[in-house]
């Protein structure tokens, strides 16, 4: 069994995607459940998404949700992946996590991320444009500002001045440089697209500054994980999500996970089912010996620290399936060691 394996952090994001026919309230419970079950089986941590107006997303609130999940957890990390700093004034952020961090201590990450909303009309209501990620790199450094208490302003951020809440920052774009400029761990994926991945951690790399967060570099690598009993099995649990973006991609609007069985009957436009059929590759999805076979791959190319799996379905129980098969891959490389 090997030891890259071993040694990797596996940790979970659950963006509490709403399924047809349920209740978005449903969502939200389901990722509280789910926190505690992988919290059982072993995870590093487990954190919630930031989304707005999403038909498809219930978590638009993620430091409340992070709250929620903390409360109903013990030992596993929690935080965001992430919080879209260009949506937030920098002192109400460090505020919520000034907060979440002296009633959790010691169990709360700060995961940060540069979107500014799905669409336009969502940014019109969230006061923003495109514009407002490019000071990203501002916004970030202010924010680290009011927990080391050096505000320009005078002002000092009650709570979460002199508090240590681990930064990381969501690599999107320009994120590699950014968090590498500002000594940050970082997240990158998807697992998709590994070259343009590889090029992202190897550039992160190349420039990272050490700071007070980070010594050296600290890499995440983030995507979809599908482990069942057959690679049928395992390909299923990739349908719904694979639909959604398809959906998204043709009609504008990320909708409700539909079940496996309902996509497979529909009858999809030609540019639907391409965009369908590129969502069903690239994924580690398959067998317990196929995807340990697949893990050691990825970490061994990327020298990535940590897995951050980000797997959405409709079918909650082969999900929390998944979830096991995966911990049982890690936990064997662990008791066999090296």
């Amino acid at each position: 069994m090997s030891s890259v394996i071993a040694s990797a952090r596996f940790s979970v994001l659950d963006r509490s995607r709403t399924r047809e026919g349920r209740p978005a309230a449903e969502a939200l419970r389901d990722t509280v459940r789910l926190a505690q079950e992988v919290e059982r089986l072993g995870y590093h941590r487990f954190w919630v998404s930031e989304h707005h107006g999403v038909p498809g997303v219930a978590g638009s609130a993620p430091t409340v949700l992070a709250a929620a999940v903390a409360g109903a957890t013990r030992t596993i990390r929690v935080g965001t992946g992430g919080v879209m700093l260009p949506n937030h004034r920098p002192l109400v952020v460090a505020e919520q996590f000034g907060v979440l961090e002296s009633l959790f201590p010691g169990r709360i990450d700060m995961g940060l991320g540069r979107s500014v909303g799905f669409t336009d009309g969502v940014r019109r209501a969230l006061g923003h444009d495109k514009g407002d990620a490019e000071d990203f790199a501002g916004q970030l450094e202010e924010l680290l500002g009011w927990f080391r208490g050096t505000s320009p302003t005078g002002v000092h951020a009650r709570p979460a001045e002199g508090l240590a809440v681990p930064p990381f920052v969501l690599a999107m774009g320009e994120g590699a440089d950014i968090a590498a400029r500002a000594g940050l761990p970082m997240v990158i994926g998807d697992l998709r697209n590994r070259e343009k991945m590889q090029r992202g951690i190897d550039r992160y790399r190349a420039h990272f500054r050490p700071s007070p967060w980070a010594p050296e570099p600290y890499v995440v690598v983030s995507g979809s994980i599908a482990v069942a009993a057959t690679p049928e099995a395992a390909r299923r649990l990739l349908v719904p999500e694979a639909w959604s973006m398809a959906y998204s991609r043709t009609h504008g609007t990320f909708p409700p996970l539909p079940p496996a069985e309902a996509v497979e009957a529909r009858t999809m436009t030609a540019k639907e089912r391409g965009f369908y059929d590129s969502g069903l590759t690239g994924h580690l999805a398959g067998t317990e010996e196929q995807v340990t076979h697949e893990l050691e791959t990825v970490l061994k190319e990327t020298g990535a620290q940590e897995v951050l799996v980000t797997t959405s379905t409709y079918d909650r129980a082969a999900l929390s399936d998944s979830y096991r098969r995966l911990a049982k891959i890690v936990n064997r490389a662990t008791t066999t060691g090296p």
